[in-house]
């Protein structure tokens, strides 16, 4: 494999994304786009992208508009008027259609990780996809959780988002140990979608989204104690699939005699052996 290339492409709002390519030494003919969850640096995903890479898959990576590489500095921030749909209709279908347009002939697979799964019903490319695997993508909304963590949750979008927000002029995840500082139009979007149990479609109508132009295999995988993403949160968002041949995974670890990877232990490196095995013979089976 040569070193991953990084590059910046740009989007239909006039946006530069910060692009990251992992050629294959040999290419097996198919390409991976790894979609990020909310506020979390491309580079998390490097050894998983690194991995599939060697096993022949051209692999890209990228930070949505106002997150790491793609501007994220605060005088850009406070300006930045981007909100999450942008983030699947400009960034996620960007990408997608890049991808595509690189290698035509290869069969394309599509990665999220937790919004990842989320935006994809804005993606106007989905059509270029071949296989998507979501990663702990779900529902926001604060009563698929229980107990402490419904209160955590409830905290988050009625105390914490409304009361920084307006404050800084972006929402300042990095003060308070959570992750990426994020634009403040999709905080606030990312809000309202919390607090309702239709989430996004209490905005949108379904006809209007793309999760139904998507007729080919989906893998949705979830794990045990997560506090980002419940069983039945991942399930909400994968039953949206609705044209979609789905199979649904809830792995714990007595299924495939590993440790739990929570929300963000997937993309470690230490599963290698395990979950990015199984996420392998997963897409030449499918």
């Amino acid at each position: 494999m040569s070193k991953p290339l990084d590059i910046r492409i740009n989007t239909p709002l006039s946006h530069d994304l910060s692009l990251t390519i992992f050629t294959p030494k040999n290419s097996n003919n198919k390409s991976i786009v790894i979609s990020s969850a909310t506020g979390v640096l491309q580079h998390y995903y490097y050894k998983f992208a690194n991995y599939f890479s060697e096993l022949g898959y051209t692999v890209y990576t990228f930070d949505y508009y106002g997150i790491g590489k793609s501007d994220s500095n605060i005088s850009n921030l406070k300006r930045n008027t981007i909100n999450l749909r942008a983030w699947g209709e400009n960034d996620q279908a960007t990408v997608t259609a890049y991808a595509k347009s690189q290698h035509p002939e290869h069969k394309l697979i599509i990665v999220t990780h937790s919004i990842g799964g989320q935006i994809l019903g804005f993606n106007t490319a989905i059509s270029h996809i071949d296989t998507i695997i979501t990663i702990a993508s779900q529902s926001g909304y604060w009563k698929h959780w229980k107990g402490f963590e419904r209160f955590k949750m409830f905290t988050f979008w009625y105390l914490m988002i409304p009361a920084l927000t307006p404050v800084f002029g972006y929402f300042p995840a990095k003060k308070i140990g959570l992750f990426e500082n994020l634009p403040k139009q999709m905080a606030y979007q990312w809000m309202r979608w919390g607090k309702h149990k239709d989430y996004f479609l209490s905005e949108y109508n379904f006809e209007d989204l793309q999760f139904n132009n998507f007729n080919k295999n989906l893998l949705s995988l979830s794990f045990p104690r997560d506090e980002y993403a419940t069983k039945v949160s991942v399930d909400w968002l994968t039953k949206q699939f609705t044209n979609a041949t789905i199979d649904r995974r809830h792995i714990t670890p007595k299924d495939m005699d590993i440790e739990n990877a929570g929300h963000f232990g997937f993309f470690r490196s230490k599963f290698k052996d395990s979950l990015w095995k199984m996420t392998h013979d997963w897409i030449e089976t499918h």
